[in-house]
């Protein structure tokens, strides 16, 4: 680059802008020239150095670090770390290599977070691990510009030993979970069986207590039919004979309708009772 004036820094990448070893500024993206000073008479071009410092997203693994957990197990972790500069110049003042920093300060991070969980701890929560590593670099980190991201729990790897002992538990836990699922599904359907039924019994219920109160209306309204017929009846009756009363011919010509009517059937039997005082004239007559 020294030999050109002209200099392009692409959006990837920030530029340290030196004048004779010192520090003038941070170029963003974008064209620069060097400039040319005038002294006594003649043109003097000033040292210029631009250092470019890449500020893309990046990613560190730390691998294999054995640790020993609170209950003294002894596991091998492996952290990834995802990371940007934030700042170009304190990347490069501060610290002799920032990525170096940060893989020493991640390691003791991971170090000082396990010392503190159980290996129950770290299988039941892994997230809490890479919760406290991140937690404890951020900020270290920041201070020699460099902006973490995340940071993960790659890999746990454990002692033979108590890998086997490990797999063994985490197969009873399959066991364990299939077994709880199967006897949920079962409750599950017993519950839907016994909404089921009670639900029928509503429905049967309900039928038959409309049923019962169809049928008593039903029954009702019979009786209501029955008596106004019946009074309807009484109501006939009564008005026949206020005529019969007030009109005695009409009862004497129902008379010889009934007559009429007993006079065709063979063997009904008529009984005529005549007046007392007829039955003495007529006698009389006789004589």
């Amino acid at each position: 680059m020294d030999g050109k004036r002209e200099v392009i820094i692409k959006p990837t990448h920030r530029g340290l802008w030196y004048e004779d070893g010192v520090l003038k500024r941070v170029l963003e993206p974008g064209r620069y020239r060097r400039p040319r000073y005038w002294n006594l008479g003649v043109y003097r071009t000033v040292r210029v150095e631009i250092v470019l410092v890449d500020v893309r997203e990046r990613e560190l693994t730390i691998k294999g670090q054995e640790i020993l957990t609170a209950d003294k197990v002894a596991i091998r972790v492996s952290i990834v770390v995802q990371f940007r500069v934030s700042d170009p110049a304190a990347a490069l003042h501060v610290v002799v290599s920032f990525e170096e920093r940060l893989y020493s300060d991640v390691q003791l991070a991971a170090r000082r977070a396990l010392a503190t969980m159980t290996l129950e701890d770290i299988l039941t929560n892994r997230n809490r691990l890479s919760d406290e590593i991140l937690r404890d670099v951020k900020e270290a980190a920041a201070t020699y510009g460099a902006a973490i991201l995340r940071a993960d729990v790659k890999d746990l790897v454990f002692p033979g030993n108590l890998q086997e002992i490990m797999n063994r538990v985490l197969a009873a836990e399959r066991m364990s979970q299939a077994q709880l699922v199967e006897a949920r599904t079962k409750s599950e359907v017993q519950r839907i069986e016994a909404q089921v039924k009670a639900e029928n019994q509503r429905v049967e219920a309900e039928a038959l207590a409309t049923a019962t109160r169809l049928q008593a209306q039903a029954a009702a309204e019979a009786q209501r039919v029955t008596t106004e017929a019946e009074v309807a009846a009484l109501q006939h009756r009564e008005s026949a004979a206020e005529a019969y009363k007030s009109h005695p011919a009409l009862l004497r010509l129902q008379e010889l309708v009934t007559l009429r009517e007993l006079a065709r059937t063979a063997n009904a039997r008529i009984y005529i009772g005549f007046d007392k005082h007829l039955r003495v004239e007529a006698e009389s007559n006789h004589d």
